[in-house]
């Protein structure tokens, strides 16, 4: 038989609702995999104490193995809070903890330490409160493993929803979606879809930017001077790409059907029908990157924080998807 994947989970932001998640799903035995969070273990027992929920934390240290274990227990990469929580207060003191608990997941990934990454929701505001700039784990994630253009992609079943752009102002979107980006970015979700989910051939359906894909250049000259050119090009190297087609009838059940990804052009073009789609379950993954990197598809939710009302299924799934695609790379 062979050893247990490990994986890393990040819990995120201390006082929002990613260490009350992570103590939740330690109640589910691990099947398969060693889950390691890699936190402050007071942090985690105070949030098993408020959810009133039992804990039994296991030190871990990189490079070592990990079994499964039994429910109630965890295996804890141990770091150290800057100040103590109070959860649904925010504090720019532990922006640090957060960022410093990423950097030494990511790298233990990078080193074969271990197999996946699996991060819980951080707060980007409080962190640039603190002084550093930081748009989200995406970009973060990218820029610690030298990844040239990460590529953001949630799954909801069998819909998938990737990003030409990801955290930017809607003001700054069309200029940032030149021939070249496009070009990347569609290289590295056909790679992601081929090396980590397995499809030979992805079809991929392309987004418009402009209402009605442009309607002709009446409404916009993008898809004419940008994406119509990009897709030409690509499809005569053999890539299956069908579009620019307009986003208010692409997410129809007879389109989904002709494609295994939907490519969007920025952010709320394609996840609000996902999130409509799978809110609560669906999962975030990173192509692009060195390492394997899953999250769930939530934020912090500050206002359910410390109240034992946090929904644990978008990290199940994150955890689930992220040991699935741990084994595949090992085949």
């Amino acid at each position: 038989m062979s050893r247990p994947v490990r994986l890393l989970l990040t819990p995120g932001e201390p006082a929002g609702i990613g260490p009350e998640l992570a103590v939740r799903l330690a109640q589910t035995p691990a099947a398969g995999h060693a889950l390691i969070a890699v936190a402050d273990p007071d942090l985690l027992r105070r949030a098993a104490g408020r959810l009133g929920l039992p804990l039994r934390l296991q030190e871990w240290a990189p490079g070592a193995e990990a079994l499964p274990l039994p429910a109630g227990a965890l295996w804890l990469w141990p770091q150290a809070l800057s100040a103590p929580e109070t959860p649904g207060q925010l504090s720019v003191a532990n922006a640090g903890y957060v960022l410093h608990s990423l950097r030494a997941a990511a790298s233990a990934c990078r080193n074969g330490e271990a197999e996946a990454l699996v991060t819980g929701p951080v707060h980007k505001g409080i962190i640039n409160d603190a002084g550093v700039a930081f748009s989200g784990h995406t970009e973060f994630l990218a820029e610690l493993c030298a990844a040239p253009l990460p590529v953001m992609l949630l799954a909801a079943g069998a819909l998938r929803v990737a990003l030409v752009t990801t955290h930017l102002p809607l003001a700054a979107v069309a200029a940032a979606i030149t021939r070249d980006r496009l070009e990347q970015t569609l290289r590295v979700l056909q790679a992601g879809l081929r090396t980590q989910f397995g499809i030979a051939e992805p079809r991929i359906l392309v987004c418009g930017l402009n209402p009605h894909a442009g309607e002709g250049g009446h409404l916009g000259r993008e898809e004419i001077e940008v994406i119509e050119p990009v897709l030409r090009a690509l499809t005569a190297e053999g890539m299956r790409l069908i579009g620019p087609l307009p986003a208010d009838t692409l997410f129809t059940p007879p389109q989904l059907a002709q494609g295994d990804a939907v490519l969007a052009m920025y952010h709320d073009q394609g996840l609000p029908v996902l999130k409509h789609v799978g809110f609560g379950q669906a999962v975030n993954i990173t192509l692009g990157l060195p390492i394997i990197r899953t999250s769930v598809d939530h934020g912090v939710a500050l206002d359910l924080a410390g109240r034992g009302l946090a929904e644990v299924g978008s990290l199940q799934a994150a955890v689930a998807l992220a040991a699935e695609l741990a084994r595949s790379a090992r085949t």
